[in-house]
């Protein structure tokens, strides 16, 4: 009988190292599944979506209203045709804005010029809402990179 309890021991044993080798060769595809979970290459940073003050229109003011879209890698990219709009279909459309590795830029509501850190929307009316609004980031094939929502919409 002791051979028949050490074939068994045997058996056990290949089984428990079979099912070792299949989980580490799994783990690495679960831990894929997880990599998609991880912060978009270019995201919504920072909103401020209620200007410090009156809220009296001047451009002043208008500009203190704001979205920061930060590249998280350290390769450039191009945001030529992306998009960033609001909850109520108001939209700007980058052009040719080459964003550097791990920067920031900032864009303004009102009127300004262009740089490589502020871009303006040139909107004479605020555009996001101060209580509650989605900012939406999307790429030139129109997919959603990033959103950012703050408040609650009543509709």
């Amino acid at each position: 009988m002791s051979s028949v309890s050490s074939s068994v021991r045997r058996i056990a044993a290949t089984v428990l190292a079979a099912g070792v080798v299949v989980g580490a060769a799994a783990l690495p595809a679960a831990a894929q599944d997880g990599h998609h979970q991880q912060r978009p290459r270019v995201e919504i940073s920072r909103v401020q979506a209620d200007s410090p003050g009156r809220d009296d229109r001047s451009n002043r003011s208008l500009n203190s209203e704001w979205v920061e879209i930060t590249n998280t890698t350290r390769d450039t990219v191009n945001l030529r045709g992306w998009t960033l709009r609001d909850s109520d279909g108001n939209r700007y459309r980058f052009d040719n804005v080459r964003l550097a590795g791990r920067a920031t830029i900032r864009i303004h509501t009102g009127n300004g010029r262009d740089t490589r850190t502020d871009l303006f929307q040139n909107s004479r009316d605020y555009i996001w809402g101060n209580q509650a609004d989605t900012a939406t980031l999307r790429d030139n094939r129109g997919r959603t990179v990033d959103t950012e929502s703050w408040g609650r919409r009543h509709h």
